[in-house]
């Protein structure tokens, strides 16, 4: 089913939609695979390439490295004392584009997404807030420089992820804060269903879908899986840094009413 929300008409098109396209029945379909990292605690300061390549010393060619949020965040010492409630909220707002005070949580736009509390966690995180990155999408390709000539790799991923609620869903997903080296977005426009119907808008979100399967492998509590290795993901890598092609404006996106509504 083509999806409605944040699509825009485009004619681009992709060479892995095209070979999906062609497949016929009986055909060997690649595999993607994703494997979470065990590794020790990270501490804030500790260098981050470091501890990646000690955990995962070899990544193959097409590979995708998943990292949380929160060891880029320490890494680069984007932390607060823990003292007041206070002074959490407003941090919160401080670090917000918006802020809406809910039943639980406080409701925040920040870095053209929806989130809970700016992103700023208090979870493992040793009596401090943790805050998001600075600018995931900058320490991506950062990272991304690094571990490419570390690994010695032509083609590799660099995904940064972390936990966000979905509206009228219980719990959270993996969501794309920042990645790098590959295109987050499966471009359909124009392109034909199974029964020749000419699609206009239908894009996919391989970013966050790819987030989301390595949110479920990190998990939320005690794990200590910080990294997945994706192999096999059906993107096209690329030596260029996507910037923010997943934001879509607020007034052309079908919850735009929604956010003028709370003041978005």
């Amino acid at each position: 089913m083509g999806s409605t929300h944040g699509l825009r008409h485009s004619g681009a098109t992709g060479p892995d939609a095209l070979t999906l396209c062609m497949r016929r029945p009986g055909d060997i379909v690649p595999t993607m695979q994703s494997r979470p990292i065990h590794t020790g605690i990270f501490h804030e300061g500790d260098d981050l390439v470091s501890f990646i390549t000690q955990a995962l010393p070899e990544v193959p060619e097409h590979s995708i490295i998943a990292i949380a949020s929160k060891i880029v965040a320490l890494a680069e010492g984007r932390t607060v004392p823990l003292t007041t409630q206070r002074a959490k909220n407003e941090r919160i707002q401080s670090e917000s584009d918006a802020a809406l005070k809910t039943k639980y949580v406080w409701l925040t736009r920040k870095d053209g997404m929806l989130m809970a509390n700016a992103g700023i966690d208090e979870s493992n995180a040793n009596k401090k807030l943790v805050l998001l990155p600075k600018d995931s999408y900058a320490s991506a390709a950062e990272l991304h420089k690094k571990l490419k000539k570390v690994y010695g790799r032509k083609k590799l991923g660099v995904l940064i992820t972390d936990s966000c609620p979905l509206p009228l869903r219980a719990g959270v997903t993996g969501s794309a804060l920042g990645y790098a080296g590959f295109t987050g977005l499966r471009e359909y426009a124009g392109k034909k269903d199974l029964f020749g119907r000419s699609l206009r808008m239908t894009r996919t979100n391989l970013a966050d879908g790819l987030a989301a399967t390595a949110g479920i492998l990190m998990g939320e509590g005690n794990e200590r899986q910080p990294l997945v290795l994706i192999t096999g993901a059906p993107v096209t890598f690329t030596s260029r840094h996507p910037n923010r092609e997943l934001i879509m404006p607020a007034k052309e996106d079908m919850y735009y009413p929604l956010f003028k509504n709370a003041g978005f």
